[in-house]
């Protein structure tokens, strides 16, 4: 499939701004998704990292739906014409907290688009930078990763992974179902059909279960950090290596440095390879 990148490239610099209001329900139903036993949200309550992504939410029409479940290429994201879009990472600094009442605002803009080409054939990378401000303060600034790719080819095997340790200090093990991938996809109002379609899932991309989502994965690292370590996260960096499908048990796992200051965070699918991983400071 023919790439015309500089035309892909003309959206470097396109902006747009979203406004919302940061309301309780979502966090709540976002602690039941994760099994979190944690009182209901009140207003000036703290948001955990990760709940910007319950809001700004993207509403596109039922008939603006693309095949995949995205809403169809050339709005604000480039019209990239390769057919599969996946969440590949990002850089995150949370620098104020976001509470339950605020009036929350996202500043988008187009950073780069990147052609490369891979095992899998050819790759485009866009990166967008949200700036995410709490009653006019600058409380998150974060550089989202995304990655196009070639359709799967019939037959092709998946790729190895790298193994991951087997041993971490912090350490949960997991298995999701389609009950959870229903939920935080209806979270994040997110239509993509490899969350909860097994059909189009192995037929149109070649998996073999369905797929936990990127943003369920680093929100899952995020709350392993909670759980073992009071301070707030500062910064995370993190980057998607392999899937994790619906049916295997997953580990998410934390190492932190000698010095405290900063944790290797990852998952691992259920062969033991990475699938997320990223180091968060402190």
């Amino acid at each position: 499939m023919e790439i015309d990148i500089n035309h892909l490239r003309s959206w470097i610099g396109k902006k747009e701004t979203h406004d919302d209001t940061a309301t309780a329900f979502p966090v709540a139903a976002l602690s039941a998704t994760l099994d979190r036993k944690d009182p209901p949200p009140k207003t000036g309550d703290v948001i955990p990292h990760s709940g910007h992504w319950l809001y700004f939410l993207e509403t596109a029409a039922n008939a603006e739906l693309g095949h995949d479940g995205h809403p169809r290429r050339g709005g604000f994201l480039p019209p990239v014409t390769l057919p599969r879009r996946m969440w590949a990472g990002g850089r995150i600094d949370f620098r104020a907290p976001v509470r339950v009442g605020d009036a929350i605002r996202r500043d988008s803009e187009i950073l780069s688009v990147e052609a490369k080409s891979g095992k899998s054939g050819d790759l485009v990378f866009v990166t967008v930078r949200h700036t995410v401000s709490a009653n006019g303060t600058t409380a998150i600034v974060e550089e989202h990763d995304i990655v196009y790719r070639d359709a799967a080819k019939k037959g092709e095997a998946p790729p190895a992974g790298k193994p991951a340790p087997q041993r971490a200090n912090w350490r949960r093990e997991l298995q999701t179902n389609e009950a959870v991938l229903f939920r935080y996809s209806a979270l994040i109002f997110n239509a993509h059909r490899i969350h909860y379609d097994i059909d189009y899932c192995r037929d149109v991309e070649g998996y073999p279960g369905l797929i936990v989502h990127g943003p369920l994965q680093t929100t899952l690292l995020l709350d392993l950090c909670r759980r073992h370590d009071p301070r707030p996260v500062r910064t995370l960096d993190y980057r998607a290596t392999h899937p994790v499908f619906h049916q295997e048990t997953f580990s998410v796992n934390g190492q932190p440095s000698g010095d405290g200051k900063s944790a290797e965070l990852w998952t691992a699918n259920a062969a033991g390879c990475y699938a997320m991983r990223g180091t968060a400071t402190f």
